[in-house]
């Protein structure tokens, strides 16, 4: 079986040793994990629906988020999947909160 784009552990990708130590969460990262919880308490999602919407990513688009931001793109395109919202709709909300607190 083919090793997907995120199973870069003992490869030549392999993005080094992972930095165990105590750091504090921004608040966005708080936020997303509090979404995700919600979302699987509600069972709008499910823990494997995430793994697989992260596994699923663009290439460059994995290597290039960070872990929360791969969490929040997970769970934007479950939500569009299912009809919950739109593509649309989250580019629009997107636009509004640029425009009101500039790019991120």
């Amino acid at each position: 079986m083919p090793r997907g784009h995120h199973d870069i552990g003992g490869t030549t990708r392999d993005a080094g040793p992972i930095d165990r130590t105590e750091h504090q969460l921004e608040d966005w990262e708080i936020l997303a994990d509090a979404v995700n919880q919600a979302l699987g308490a509600r069972g709008i999602k499910r823990t494997d629906e995430l793994r697989r919407a992260r596994e699923e990513m663009d290439s460059e688009l994995y290597r290039s988020l960070s872990y929360y931001e791969r969490w929040g793109a997970s769970m934007e395109n479950i939500l569009i999947e299912k009809k919950i919202l739109t593509r649309e709709e989250v580019d629009r909300k997107v636009a509004e909160f640029e425009k009101k607190w500039g790019e991120p």
